[in-house]
């Protein structure tokens, strides 16, 4: 039996989907989803996570805005964008790509408030986060909703199985935790661990794991010793090691030891190809789901 879990894969199936919804869409004389992207500054990560938003975006349909602002742009510039894309009947979705260069950093929250949480597709507005917090999400963060569609195309069961969540970002960890606790029997209904830095015990509370979501920045962190047998790994973490194998001098890898831990469990996520693709496919499906909704009302 293959153990991995092929992201890319089950990525291209929702973005095929995606597509041949917009193409029934503007069959009936519709307009297409529109996503706006902004980038701030030179950051090369950045710059490249936004040409791979454009072209998957592009790629199923949407009309893509994007916009670039130079490392010394004002907060005022900024506002100006969102508030301009706020208004726009053509947009339902606006992105903001961090990490902010850092004369902008310190205004980080104030800009993620400024974007109309209707159009929120990242799902980092706090009105969001509140109705995920309530049962109730409108925009799920592009990460954590990933990982639940990966379980739920396996079709791991998450009803009373115990879930290790190894850190507590409010980008990842916290809201994957939120979704796995609710009342959902095709996702939900889990007994829920944090765990992080400060966490006592830290491997007799992994090896508990029936599912378990490594998401710490740490390479490899996470070793057979560590796991119990049949444990299901979602391996969020991308972290560069040194190779001098490779003609760029280092690999990706992620938070857990995959060829280590591989004989013990049941399935996981490989790094690359698992957890990432599905980030920017759920980015779309929030952008969709943004259109459908003013298309019924």
């Amino acid at each position: 039996m293959n153990k991995y879990i092929d992201g890319k894969a089950i990525s291209s199936e929702i973005q095929e989907t995606i597509k041949s919804k917009v193409e029934e869409y503007t069959a009936k004389g519709l307009r297409k989803p529109g996503l706006a992207t902004l980038l701030v500054g030179n950051n090369p990560a950045s710059q490249s996570y936004i040409r791979s938003k454009i072209k998957k975006s592009e790629y199923v349909g949407f009309n893509s805005f994007h916009k670039s602002l130079g490392e010394d742009a004002s907060i005022e510039e900024v506002m100006k964008t969102i508030e301009e894309w706020n208004n726009s009947e053509e947009i339902d979705g606006i992105l903001v790509q961090l990490p902010l260069p850092l004369n902008l950093a310190k205004y980080t929250n104030d800009i993620m408030l400024a974007i109309d949480p209707e159009k929120d597709v990242d799902g980092f507005h706090p009105y969001n986060i509140g109705l995920l917090v309530k049962g109730e999400p409108r925009f799920i963060p592009c990460t954590p909703r990933g990982i639940i569609e990966l379980l739920k195309h396996e079709k791991i069961e998450t009803t009373g199985k115990k879930a290790v969540i190894i850190g507590r970002s409010q980008i990842v960890g916290l809201p994957v935790g939120l979704l796995l606790l609710m009342k959902n029997d095709e996702y939900g209904n889990a007994t829920v661990t944090y765990c992080h830095s400060r966490t006592k015990n830290l491997d007799e509370e992994i090896k508990q794991a029936d599912i378990l979501i490594a998401a710490i920045g740490k390479p490899q962190f996470v070793k057979s010793n560590m796991i119990k047998e049949g444990v299901t790994i979602i391996d969020v973490g991308i972290n560069r090691i040194e190779d001098s194998n490779s003609k760029k001098g280092y690999r990706i890898v992620g938070d857990v030891d995959t060829e280590d831990v591989l004989p013990k469990v049941s399935r996981i996520t490989p790094v690359p190809g698992g957890v990432g693709p599905m980030t920017i496919t759920m980015l779309l499906e929030n952008t969709l789901e943004s259109y459908e909704r003013k298309l019924s009302k």
